[in-house]
């Protein structure tokens, strides 16, 4: 699992380190049952402190992407209520789209890029990366 951390982002690193492994389980990077190297391994590994490490697998544990064990460590679990997933997809959605109409991003602009990204992740999960 490569991880890259932008030290310069406005993005706290934990959100970073987050939203790359959900990209990695989105692209089939990573699967179901996956282990996750331990907060300690990744901490030394990306160079950052093993506290925001902990702080990003809590936080995907919550969202539903990751199941904790004390003795096996992380591993990638993806819990399958859709209707949450809709729902907080939806939340986030709503900011994303007043953002873009804020800069006069049109609703056909919004739709092609949703389908490219759509299409992207489609693509990667049917051909197994």
């Amino acid at each position: 699992m490569i991880i890259e951390i932008d030290f310069n982002s406005d993005e706290a690193i934990y959100v970073q380190l987050t939203n790359q492994i959900i990209m990695g389980i989105a692209t089939s990077r990573l699967r179901e049952g996956d282990p996750l190297p331990s907060v300690r391994q990744l901490a030394d590994t990306v160079g950052i402190n093993m506290h925001t490490v902990n702080k990003a697998y809590s936080l995907l544990r919550q969202e539903g992407f990751v199941s904790i064990d004390r003795r096996k460590g992380a591993f990638i679990s993806i819990d399958v209520d859709k209707i949450k997933a809709l729902e907080e997809m939806k939340e986030n959605l709503k900011v994303a789209l007043a953002k873009g109409c804020c800069k006069n991003v049109t609703r056909e602009e919004a739709h092609e890029l949703i389908d490219e990204i759509f299409d992207e992740y489609s693509v990667d999960r049917q051909e197994g990366i």
